[in-house]
């Protein structure tokens, strides 16, 4: 039978916590607000599987273009094309310029 080569394949270290780390969501995570314009980091949080993007967009700075719901969509420059990811904020932070 063939290797299955899932959504979430190679990604053991990506998608896990240091021990002792292991906790549900943030409060700060749903009391802060992006607006469109702002740049943001996708960091995937692995407790949250809800609203996850694809793990080759982890560490990628985006911008964020409008809110759908409770969810906000990015746009991500992959290669030479703009990608926009619908996602929620458990996985988004604050890009600060250093």
């Amino acid at each position: 039978m063939p290797k299955s080569k899932g959504y979430r394949y190679k990604s053991r270290r990506i998608m896990s916590k240091p021990r002792g780390a292991r906790s549900g969501p943030r409060p700060e995570v749903y009391l802060s607000e992006y607006n469109p314009g702002d740049k943001v980091v996708i960091k995937i949080d692995p407790s949250i599987h809800k609203g996850a993007p694809h793990r080759r967009y982890h560490g990628k700075v985006g911008e964020i273009v409008e809110k759908r719901g409770r969810a906000y969509v990015v746009s991500v420059k992959v290669g030479d094309k703009m990608k926009y990811l619908t996602l929620l904020p458990d996985h988004l932070s604050r890009w600060v310029a250093s």
